[in-house]
C-alpha cells in the first residue's frame, strides 16, 4: 500500500507561482511514473503533468493547457514529487492530486487547493 501526502498549495494571485509536493510512503524508485491531476467541483478529473522514471529516458508530458508554465519534478531521495507552477491563472483554480499505481492498484492522495484569484 502507498501514502501520499501532498502539500504546498494556497491562494495566490494571477500571474504567481506555487510549488506543489507530494511525498510518498514507499521509495519512488519502484514507482515507474507518477503524475498529477486536478479537479473542479462537477468536473472530470484531468490529468496535468506525468513524470516517469529517470532510467526511461522519457521526458515528462503536460497538458496542453500547463505546457510552458508547469514543471513536474522527482527527488528520489525524498520520496517526493513536485509540481512547479508560475504564471498562474484563474482557470487554474482546482483541488490539485497526486496519483500513482504500484503493483496493480491505484493510490491517491488527499489533494491540495488551489486558488488562482484575478
Amino acid at each position: 500500500q502507498v501514502q501520499l501526502v501532498e502539500s504546498g498549495g494556497g491562494l495566490v494571485q494571477a500571474g504567481g507561482s506555487l510549488r506543489l509536493s507530494c511525498v510518498a510512503s514507499v521509495s519512488i524508485i519502484r514507482l515507474n511514473a507518477m503524475a498529477w491531476y486536478r479537479q473542479a467541483p462537477g468536473k472530470q478529473r484531468e490529468l496535468v503533468a506525468t513524470i516517469t522514471s529517470s532510467v526511461t529516458g522519457i521526458s515528462p508530458t503536460y497538458a496542453d493547457s500547463v505546457k510552458g508554465r508547469f514543471t513536474i519534478s522527482r527527488d528520489n531521495a525524498k520520496n517526493t514529487v513536485y509540481l512547479q507552477m508560475d504564471s498562474l491563472k484563474p482557470e487554474d483554480t482546482d483541488v490539485y492530486y497526486c496519483y500513482v499505481r504500484y503493483l496493480g492498484a491505484n493510490y491517491w492522495g488527499q489533494g491540495t487547493q488551489v486558488t488562482v484569484s484575478s
